[in-house]
């Protein structure tokens, strides 16, 4: 006879379509009638682990989560027992506030995500971890049947995201990436852009300039004593062996604070995914080429040759994909996408704001950044899309979009593979700042074409016990 939780596990996981047909059947969650219990009764709360509780963690994705009252967040796993602690605490006075009730959840506290996903009361898990540690995760909570938001980027490469996208598909789970200007909240122009854009507004699509900032050089070197409640090997992952000190890690007491790994190479590539992989997104979006990416690019970047922090600063790369658009990325444009046609241009951004309050902008002036949504003629904007035209999947909120897909049993509106390709796009634009000449990619097989170089960089050796090479799917 089953358990309770195993019977409650096997009610969530019914039926469901995914991506060209290919997510299986099995593991889509079924829900109660609302004329029976109502939509948000207990067996229709999706059960939620947070994975990571930092800056991410507390400003966004759980706020965000929150708002919805089919998600009940019942875990908090971190590998940094304060911030553990810190989780708990947090969650539970987020629930306190909002029933009244100031013992209404006891969150559960995991030291080791994996045992979070062997929990069988977990539905679905929310990865906000440092980007070395996205892929992984992912792929094991798939495997595991939870439902995955993944925050962006997918992967530290084009090796670990193919994997983790392909064993997403495999176990047929609902997975959303956190490109949250593909929803209508809090920023509508970026759908109304691409819906503008494919439908010809501006004439044939000719180019598209990609704003992204750069970081800044500095950070600390001095080697310290690792934290007696940071589980430092865990951390590092699949990244080699290196000593500790705190520039290189995380504040150990400002949840608000931009850490300092987003600025070191062996955990990511810098802003050319850090903000790459929303614009990017959505000039893929706009462009139609989710579900491929560039055939040729070459670029420089400027790289610090002292410090700790070493991703890049300012740079330059320009793509060229097989439907003859071009798009070029880097500082020197305005933080957001500007698609260029043969009859306008219309230009997109979140106006001045950052992902968190921390972030860096873009070298463009006050003006430029606060003005979200323009075109070269006016009258583009206000244009109205027919009932015969192309109109884009539209999603009110990127958390809601997902919840609402396990719960109905659809496709999110960033599914993994446009997310993989997406990723993708940035990390060998990452590629052709390193080598500074051009390359020429094959979107199909996923390689440099005739450049033993240029594929060494699609993967990494991975560490240890670490890493997506050691999970069998």
């Amino acid at each position: 006879m089953q358990s309770k939780a195993q019977s409650r596990r096997s009610f969530l996981k019914k039926t469901g379509t995914g991506i060209g047909g290919i997510i299986a059947a099995s593991m889509f969650p079924a829900v109660v009638p609302s004329t029976v219990l109502g939509r948000t009764a207990p067996s229709n709360r999706i059960n939620i682990g947070q994975i990571g509780f930092g800056r991410i963690a507390r400003s966004h994705d759980l706020p965000e989560i929150l708002k919805n009252e089919i998600a009940h967040v019942m875990a908090v796993a971190d590998v940094d027992r304060k911030r553990l602690q810190w989780g708990k605490e947090w969650i539970e006075q987020q629930y306190a506030k909002k029933t009244g009730k100031s013992n209404y959840v006891d969150v559960k506290v995991y030291d080791d995500y994996h045992d979070l996903i062997a929990n069988p009361e977990i539905d679905a898990v929310v990865i906000s971890t440092p980007d070395h540690w996205h892929a992984q995760p992912a792929m094991e909570a798939a495997l595991a049947g939870k439902h995955i938001y993944l925050q962006k980027p997918t992967s530290l490469t084009v090796r670990e995201g193919r994997q983790m996208a392909d064993a997403v598909r495999k176990s047929g789970v609902v997975f959303q990436l956190g490109s949250q200007q593909r929803s209508v909240q809090p920023w509508p122009q970026f759908k109304r852009t691409c819906e503008l854009v494919r439908n010809g507004r501006i004439g044939q699509l000719k180019k598209v300039y990609v704003g992204l900032p750069g970081d800044p050089a500095g950070g600390n070197t001095e080697r310290m004593p690792v934290p007696e409640n940071l589980n430092y090997d865990f951390w590092l992952g699949s990244t080699p062996e290196v000593y500790y000190t705190l520039d290189r890690v995380h504040s150990q007491t400002n949840l608000d604070e931009r850490p300092g790994w987003l600025r070191c190479e062996q955990f990511g590539a810098g802003m050319i995914t850090g903000w790459g992989s929303h614009h990017i997104d959505i000039a893929h979006w706009g462009m139609g080429t989710e579900l491929t990416g560039p055939i040729e690019l070459e670029g420089w970047a400027k790289f610090p040759t002292s410090g700790l922090w070493n991703v890049h600063g300012d740079f330059k790369v320009t793509t060229r994909y097989a439907n003859g658009v071009e798009m070029e990325i880097g500082g020197d444009n305005p933080n957001g996408v500007k698609f260029e046609g043969t009859e306008g241009w219309i230009f997109v951004s979140r106006g001045n704001v950052g992902v968190t309050a921390s972030d860096p902008t873009a070298a463009a002036s006050a003006k430029e950044q606060n003005k979200a949504f323009y075109a070269s003629d006016p009258k583009i904007l206000g244009s109205v899309i027919g009932p015969n035209e192309i109109k884009l999947y539209e999603s009110p909120e990127q958390h809601q979009n997902w919840l609402e897909s396990i719960r109905d049993k659809k496709e999110t509106i960033s599914p993994v593979e446009i997310a993989h390709r997406s990723c993708t796009a940035c990390l060998i634009s990452h590629t052709a700042m390193k080598l500074q000449r051009k390359l020429r990619w094959d979107p199909v097989k996923e390689e440099f074409i005739n450049d033993a170089e240029a594929n060494a960089t699609l993967s990494r050796p991975q560490r240890g016990k670490y890493g997506t090479d050691k999970i069998k799917f």
